[in-house]
């Protein structure tokens, strides 16, 4: 078991792009969103259709506003988070926003959504702190912005947790009892168990667990992402949570990776390289 004092200094080795996992996954996932994909793990992984989406803005928002405000406090972090995610949602308007998170970026007021937003945006705080206490304390204030309801802020904290634990080596095994017992989340049921009556959700206490037990029973990041989307529902949020977690376990091919950071703008990929080069300069000092 990992104990949360314990500070980490490095990447795992085969985290080369540590934090594009979910980018991959939104984009992967993004022409099988609504229910549009065939319960099957044999489909294309990237074709014309495959397209970065609001999972993938709010990502590197959230990305964006914590290093920026990197080491100025909880109160910091909160104000640039929301600035980053306002500015990139306002960058961005046709990304493809619930109707209530784009008011939200009119009027940036919590408003008690526990939907999956909160988890998919999440994974970059599992990457920039090295404590359990500071991973689940950021991921509760990257949530409860917009997602102020304890289900929202669950589903932040859970995602962030398992990518961290992951991140730290812990065992499958392991992270399912500690997700069971610390955010109440079952994972007994399979992936055979959740697929036939599975349909578009957006709730993250619908869209969570079923994204982690996607990753539990992948063998590679590959497998990963076509276990999530083979699952149906809302594709592109379920396997950006689910490849988050995977990257922190698996290496993710060369092939893949450039597929998907080519169909990101140049103002996406220059977020991400600006976010890889600040964990790189931690990396460097610790």
């Amino acid at each position: 078991m990992i104990k949360s004092e314990e500070v980490l200094k490095q990447r795992p080795p085969h985290a080369r792009h540590a934090g594009i996992g979910a980018i991959i996954g939104d984009i992967v996932g993004s022409p099988y969103e609504f229910d549009q994909g065939n319960k099957s793990e044999e489909f294309p992984l990237f074709s014309e259709a495959s397209t970065p989406t609001d999972d993938t803005v709010m990502t590197l928002a959230v990305a964006e506003g914590l290093t920026k405000a990197f080491g100025q406090g909880m109160e910091a972090a909160k104000a640039s988070v929301i600035d980053s995610m306002v500015m990139w949602g306002h960058a961005y308007p046709h990304a493809g926003y619930g109707a209530r998170f784009f008011h939200w970026l009119l009027d940036p007021q919590p408003y008690g959504s526990y939907g999956n937003g909160s988890a998919m945006r999440v994974s970059s705080v599992a990457w920039l702190f090295d404590t359990l206490e500071d991973v689940l304390a950021y991921s509760k204030l990257t949530a409860e912005v917009s997602h102020n309801h304890p289900e929202g802020i669950k589903g932040a904290q859970a995602t962030a947790a398992a990518i961290f634990l992951t991140r730290c080596g812990m065992e499958k095994t392991d992270l399912k009892d500690y997700i069971q017992r610390k955010f109440g989340y079952d994972l007994r049921r399979t992936l055979a168990d959740i697929r036939p009556n599975y349909r578009h959700v957006e709730s993250c206490q619908q869209t969570v667990p079923e994204a982690i037990t996607a990753y539990l029973e992948s063998d590679s990041f590959e497998d990963a992402l076509r276990k999530a989307v083979s699952l149906g529902g809302d594709s592109d949020t379920l396997t950006a949570i689910a490849a988050s977690i995977a990257e922190a376990k698996y290496e993710i091919p060369d092939w893949i990776y450039h597929d998907a950071f080519f169909r990101l703008d140049k103002k996406m990929q220059q977020s991400f390289e600006d976010y890889e080069k600040f964990l790189d300069a931690r990396r460097k000092e610790s």
